[in-house]
């Protein structure tokens, strides 16, 4: 097929079969934007852009070339009046207007194939011929910048990105340090060059050291940096965790949701919707960033990569985290609208008692001086009271135990927390819980485990819950009512005011945990 065919097709919207479709997860900070959702996320910048022939693009974190490509595609055509001779017009917008930096040799490989047709951007296949074989997407090395004593040792992770230093391991090796965020792309030559619009789907974490356990979110230098270029528009997808903060995120949260400038945003809630086969828990989101916006950002939430409800207009700050559905905005303020203390106050940090998840006792007291009987990862055992690191006299209390990670494999999570276990005195546990209350009596104790299974506060905790973490920061919106009696989904609708079809949204989105027949005590 020529080029000017496949151009011809292009315009008349013909089916062509899609290399880009086929492409796999090259690495964890390799996961190729696949062209449906590349074109989705371009349809949210505003339509004139298509006919600007002076804007010039950037995708500062090429991966496969998409979205230059498709932005190629959509200037062919909406420049066709500025610049009727089609030669002339695929000449400027791959010359002057496209250009990227890849993550990777390989990714710039792909990229420069992707929008060139050739990997080579100099050579006779090329759909425009470079003076140099990486066109407008060259990969920039970079190198991570370790804070260091004046002795020269290392003390701690990349001051750019937090990666280890392990992770520098000379030339010839790929070291994920990112040009865009270390300093280097742009590079000098292009210093004056103002870009208008910027577009991407940058890495997601880098190793923190964590021996494959741990990962440190590094997507939002990437969004902040573009912001900082002060461009017309940015649009870049990410994981959606930064909406409740955690883990280095708290800032990028807090700046996201007071920035007048975020237009739009796009929601993809369920797992697996937007990238196939890609666990990325808590979902992804991409948004449309304004310069000239200012006011409130249009949200809107996809499933099964179809629109729920039409898109609300909503100012995203004033909660201390972002609330993902637009249905669950009222209900939230019915809820706040007491000005009752939470839950979050009461419940323990991590290690109530001082002990690690893989920590276990005896499988019987004997020989145990004042014997404890320990919930444990998977298992309960004994230990003396003495080996309790912290909080000895919660030992001596009732108390609800719940699990500190509560997530599933599924690709829609409805619980949101576990089923909560009565304690009784003479207990204690390890990390793999948390403590959500103290109590002097075993009725209170079955209260608040009522309480905590009912669908009204699983799905409050749902509001704050982007992750299988369940910290006590997850019931922060949970009300700390009386526990005088047991609390029913029935009772808890009728005291805050939620109407039938706020009630029918709640229960579409958590399931039902019925109580056990006896609660689970020691």
């Amino acid at each position: 097929m020529s080029k000017a065919e496949l151009a011809k097709q292009i315009r008349t919207g013909q089916h062509i079969p899609d290399i880009l479709d086929c492409l796999a997860q090259l690495s964890n900070d390799e996961v190729p934007t696949p062209p449906k959702l590349a074109r989705a996320m371009l349809d949210i910048l505003p339509g004139e852009v298509w006919g600007k022939d002076d804007y010039v693009w950037l995708d500062p974190v090429c991966k496969s070339g998409v979205f230059l490509r498709e932005a190629a595609a959509r200037l062919l055509e909406g420049l066709s009046d500025q610049i009727p001779d089609f030669d002339e017009r695929r000449e400027h917008i791959y010359k002057h207007m496209l250009w990227g930096t890849s993550i990777t040799e390989m990714t710039g490989i792909i990229s420069r194939r992707s929008l060139y047709y050739s990997r080579d951007a100099s050579g006779e296949h090329s759909v425009f011929r470079f003076d140099h074989p990486d066109g407008n997407i060259p990969f920039v090395r970079a190198e991570h910048t370790f804070p260091k004593k004046k002795d020269g040792t290392v003390t701690g992770g990349c001051t750019a990105c937090g990666a280890p230093l392990d992770l520098e391991r000379g030339e010839g090796r790929e070291n994920h340090a990112y040009s865009f965020i270390h300093g280097v792309y742009p590079t000098k030559e292009m210093q004056d060059m103002k870009f208008d619009v910027i577009v991407g789907n940058p890495p997601y974490q880098v190793d923190d050291g964590g021996h494959g356990t741990s990962a440190t979110p590094i997507y939002q230098e990437f969004v902040s940096t573009a912001i900082s270029l002060d461009p017309r528009y940015v649009v870049m997808i990410t994981p959606s965790r930064w909406f409740a903060g955690g883990k280095g995120l708290d800032t990028f949260r807090d700046s996201m949701l007071s920035d007048s400038h975020l237009a739009e945003l796009v929601d993809y809630p369920k797992l697996y919707d937007c990238f196939p086969g890609v666990k990325i828990r808590g979902g992804v989101s991409y948004f449309l960033w304004d310069r000239e916006h200012s006011g409130p950002c249009r949200v809107q939430t996809m499933w099964d990569g179809v629109p729920v409800g039409p898109a609300v207009s909503r100012h995203l700050g004033g909660y201390g985290v972002l609330i993902r559905r637009n249905e669950a905005v009222p209900i939230l303020d019915k809820v706040r609208s007491l000005g009752e203390a939470t839950l979050s106050s009461k419940v323990s940090s991590r290690k109530p008692f001082g002990l690690p998840t893989n920590f276990h006792g005896s499988p019987t007291p004997e020989g145990k001086n004042s014997p404890i009987r320990l919930y444990g990862s998977q298992r309960r055992s004994w230990v003396s009271r003495s080996e309790l690191v912290t909080n000895r006299a919660w030992s001596d209390d009732w108390k609800v135990l719940m699990t500190a990670v509560q997530g599933t494999s599924a690709a829609v999570e409805t619980m949101f927390l576990s089923r909560p276990i009565v304690a009784g005195p003479d207990t204690a546990c390890t990390e793999t819980y948390l403590v959500a209350g103290r109590f002097a009596t075993q009725g209170e104790a079955e209260s608040l485990a009522a309480y905590l299974r009912t669908r009204f506060v699983r799905f409050l905790v749902s509001l704050r819950k982007p992750s299988q973490h369940a910290t006590k920061d997850v019931y922060a919106f949970v009300p700390d009512v009386p526990l005088d009696r047991h609390w029913t989904d029935a009772a808890l609708y009728e005291r805050y005011g939620i109407c039938p079809e706020e009630i029918a949204f709640i229960e579409s989105q958590v399931n039902e945990m019925p109580a056990p027949e006896k609660e689970p005590l020691t």
